[in-house]
């Protein structure tokens, strides 16, 4: 059995054509079509205001995608700090959720939207202010030292 191609087609466009200079346009990393990429935003330290529904949405989806601890207020008082890891978003408050790895230990907890009175993005993000072009300029800058420092691994918490 073989795998169908648009190739293969004989409606496709272009269909049994393939020439070195279309798989060089398609290899070129400048003329492929590329995606703009998502802004990080500097949220370390923000505490959003909570007045409506869609702000508690919105605020939780940025400490999902938030690389540090946030910190949850409950409206019973009980604070939680930790990283969200996990999320769902119901159609009610009572149905939409969030996980949470408690920074001080202990089992993964469950909140519900509507037990969230206040939320702090409390942690350091530890990738803050940090782009894969960064990360290489400084491999290379330590390469070029003597090499010794240079490391394919991650940069630990400056």
């Amino acid at each position: 059995m073989s795998i169908p191609t648009h190739f293969g087609r004989q409606d496709a466009p272009g269909a049994g054509t393939f020439s070195s200079a279309t798989a060089e346009r398609s290899t070129d990393p400048d003329k492929l079509e590329v995606a703009p990429g998502r802004k990080r935003e500097g949220i370390e330290g923000w505490v959003p205001e909570l007045a409506n529904e869609a702000e508690l949405r919105e605020a939780l989806e940025k400490a999902f995608d938030y690389r540090g601890d946030v910190t949850l207020t409950q409206k019973d008082g009980t604070k939680i700090e930790g990283y969200i890891f996990d999320r769902v978003n119901g159609t009610a408050l009572s149905t939409s959720f969030v996980r949470i790895l408690p920074k001080n230990g202990g089992g993964r907890l469950k909140i519900a939207y509507s037990d969230i009175a206040a939320l702090a993005f409390t942690g350091r993000d530890p990738a803050a202010g940090k782009s894969w072009e960064a990360w290489v300029k400084k491999y290379w800058e330590k390469k070029e030292t003597g090499g010794e420092a240079a490391s394919l691994h991650p940069d630990l918490a400056e």
